[in-house]
């Protein structure tokens, strides 16, 4: 609790350092902008105030997504995060579209602008004051995982290279009586625009759900992999509510030989370890036992195992085990995701199986490659 609410604070710390350079920045490149005739530095005063409003959305989000769960949405309010993130986004593509539009309208109806010294000072000092600042929001941004942030900081850095066509564009025309910024707006618009695609593309894909981060899957995998009690872990799925809230279930592989009691000690520890060393919650621990000191039932696995070998597009076996009493063979088959047809690979492996070991009842869980 202590460390969502840290967060919360940092966040909200870093918009407002945002906020109020940004309105600096803002009102002294619009004055600049009208008194020189730039079009130029009009929309880089209009990029800035769209900044503002990011930051003031990312504020909103962070409060928003902090708001204790309640019974209508049990696993709290963690995904509006994702929502500003792509909100944000939405203003960054229409802040690229307007500036398209009045760059389009200048180049038709140029009007020739009036560059001083001190508009190349201001120019000058608001890249300074755009790197830095892009820099902090986006180290913060880390440091929270805050996707909102993130966007915010990459949308200020992205506002140097305004500011620094700009700057190239004025003086190119102190130098050689060129006005050339109407064509550089242009460009500007269309790196915009880019950035706004970019970062719905990556928001709607979170929020659609991605695979579980190599790293973190590792991870867990081998924290629960320390316990002796454990052969292998298999299923890993993890639920995003949120940047901090990370929920999910899982399978692990044990002796046979464990008694309900021991099984349910090693759930419990299991769940307190991933919570304590991965900051996860695991709310299902399945089981998976295997036949631990059976030669002949080895011998089985084997040959079964070098049979799925043979087909392309299996990444792995798991969870099997034989009932001599019943006649049941069991196990799982994660399938990649380059095999077009899985229940037509499903069938073959399971025909093969079954002519192998006729006397059998052949149990196979067809699975996909969610974790690493």
């Amino acid at each position: 609790m202590k460390n969502k609410i840290n967060r919360e604070k940092g966040i909200v710390r870093t918009s407002i350092v945002s906020i109020v350079a940004n309105i600096f920045l803002s009102i002294f490149k619009m004055i600049i902008g009208l008194v020189s005739n730039s079009i130029a530095i009009v929309l880089d005063a209009v990029n800035n105030i769209t900044d503002v409003l990011s930051s003031v959305i990312t504020i909103v989000g962070t409060k928003l997504a902090h708001k204790p769960a309640d019974e209508k949405h049990p696993y709290g309010y963690g995904r509006i995060e994702y929502i500003t993130a792509t909100v944000i986004a939405i203003i960054i593509l229409y802040a690229g579209i307007t500036s398209l539009t009045e760059s389009i309208k200048k180049i038709i109806n140029p009007v020739v602008p009036t560059y001083t010294m001190v508009t190349i000072i201001i120019l000058v000092v608001a890249i300074i004051t755009k790197i830095v600042l892009g820099l902090y929001v986006i180290k913060k941004s880390k440091d929270y995982k805050s996707d909102s942030l993130y966007n915010s900081g990459y949308d200020a850095l992205t506002d140097v290279f305004i500011s620094a066509a700009t700057l190239v564009a004025a003086l190119i025309f102190i130098i050689f009586d060129l006005p050339v910024e109407a064509y550089l707006a242009l460009v500007i618009s269309l790196v915009i625009i880019r950035s706004g695609i970019i970062m719905i593309k990556t928001t709607v894909s979170q929020i659609l759900g991605e695979r579980i981060d190599k790293d973190l899957s590792l991870e867990i995998k081998h924290t629960i992999n320390s316990f002796p009690e454990v052969e292998g872990v298999y299923d890993l799925i993890l639920n995003n509510y949120g940047p901090d809230t990370l929920m999910g279930s899982l399978h692990v592989e044990v002796s046979d030989e464990m008694s309900a009691v021991e099984i349910d000690h090693l759930a419990r520890k299991i769940t307190k370890v991933v919570y304590e060393k991965n900051n996860v919650i695991i709310t299902a621990v399945g089981i998976y036992s295997y036949n631990k000191n059976d030669k002949e039932i080895m011998g089985i696995k084997k040959e079964i195992n070098d049979i799925i070998k043979n087909y392309k597009g299996i990444k792995q076996m798991h969870g099997f085990y034989v009932n001599k009493e019943s006649r049941d063979i069991n196990f799982d088959l994660i399938f990649d995701f380059s095999v077009k047809d899985k229940v037509e690979l499903y069938k073959r492996i399971e025909k093969e199986v079954k002519e192998k070991y006729p006397k059998y009842n052949i149990f196979i869980t067809m699975d996909v490659d969610i974790s690493d």
